[in-house]
């Protein structure tokens, strides 16, 4: 049954084709749009594959190698199989098996399969994970998400007061929203990642994955996915957010507010706005991970205050596939 499928190395000439299947996708995001992946293109050695049965091209997969080893794709959050339609799950298995096949003959002895949380699929496509299972890969990281469905929240008492506090202050607090990488937005951008890249250094030792320049070039080409929030307290920003919207989920990027913007809440106002937004357009709200030490570990502080405002888990899995 592999012999079926024909797996063709990307080039720049499918890129239409591509993003045509990734729009139309039952579990695509913007993320695997070439537009998106091509920001730190110069980064990886892309080993990305379009998979055609029949003539027609029925998925692809964003990848990149790392001598012996695949990732499916170590520049982005998730991976794997990004489908036309869903497949089944026998047809999967035999394009798994088509998948280890060619890259065998390529030197490749491991592919690191990253999966779509099924939170952001349209349709339930979870046949990739049988599959994996059926190929003999085994589990190497479980990342625990915590999202908020996409029905009316129950806000936690403490949770209300703080934002019920924040709200009073509304005569010095001010929310702003920019879609995209509007002109007017630019001075915001700046002065928003200024607080983010200070407070990521002091509470966690880290900077931001993207830079300032790479997030409004992302925002510039996806205006319709990316925005920015923004508080300001009597006219200065103290605290903001940085969304990515897919058809069914709403996923914060970053968030980070300063001294003065968590003593009034702000961040707890924007979160509030942004959940009730997400929930209006029928999606999750997804707060991403808290993990540390590739999953094994979480941080508590940082976990319970997403799930101070309802979040519940998700799982996001790894596997490692041999070849």
């Amino acid at each position: 049954m592999a012999a079926e499928f024909e797996l063709q190395p990307y080039r720049a000439s499918n890129e239409a084709a591509w993003n045509a299947l990734v729009a139309a996708s039952p579990n695509g995001t913007f993320l695997f749009d070439r537009g998106f992946m091509g920001y730190h293109a110069d980064r990886f050695d892309d080993a990305s594959l379009l998979v055609e049965r029949r003539g027609k091209l029925i998925a692809v997969l964003p990848a990149n190698r790392q001598g012996a080893r695949v990732v499916s794709h170590a520049g982005l959050s998730y991976g794997g199989l990004v489908l036309a339609d869903t497949l089944g799950a026998q047809a999967t298995w035999a394009l798994l098996q088509a998948l280890q096949a060619h890259w065998r003959a390529q030197g490749v002895a491991e592919l690191l399969y990253k999966t779509v949380p099924p939170i952001y699929h349209r349709l339930p496509c979870e046949d990739d994970r049988w599959a994996l299972w059926r190929c003999g890969a085994q589990p190497v990281r479980r990342d625990a998400l915590s999202v908020i469905g996409p029905t009316p929240a129950h806000w936690p008492p403490k949770r209300r007061r703080a934002i019920t506090q924040a709200t009073r202050r509304r005569t010095e607090l001010s929310l702003v929203s920019h879609p995209g990488a509007a002109a007017e937005s630019a001075d915001d951008w700046a002065a928003f990642w200024a607080v983010l890249d200070r407070e990521l250094q002091a509470r966690h030792g880290n900077r931001p994955v993207h830079t300032l320049a790479e997030m409004r070039l992302l925002a510039a080409r996806f205006p319709a996915e990316i925005s920015l929030r923004v508080a300001r307290w009597n006219g200065d920003l103290v605290a903001g957010l940085v969304l990515f919207d897919t058809p069914t989920v709403r996923h914060l990027q970053y968030m980070a507010a300063d001294a003065q913007g968590r003593r009034c809440a702000a961040l707890d106002l924007l979160l509030e706005q942004s959940i009730a937004e997400a929930q209006a357009s029928a999606r999750w709200f997804d707060f991403g991970h808290s993990n540390e030490d590739e999953g094994r570990v979480v941080n508590t502080g940082l976990a319970f205050y997403k799930e101070s405002f309802g979040a519940s888990t998700v799982v996001h899995d790894h596997y490692l596939l041999p070849c």
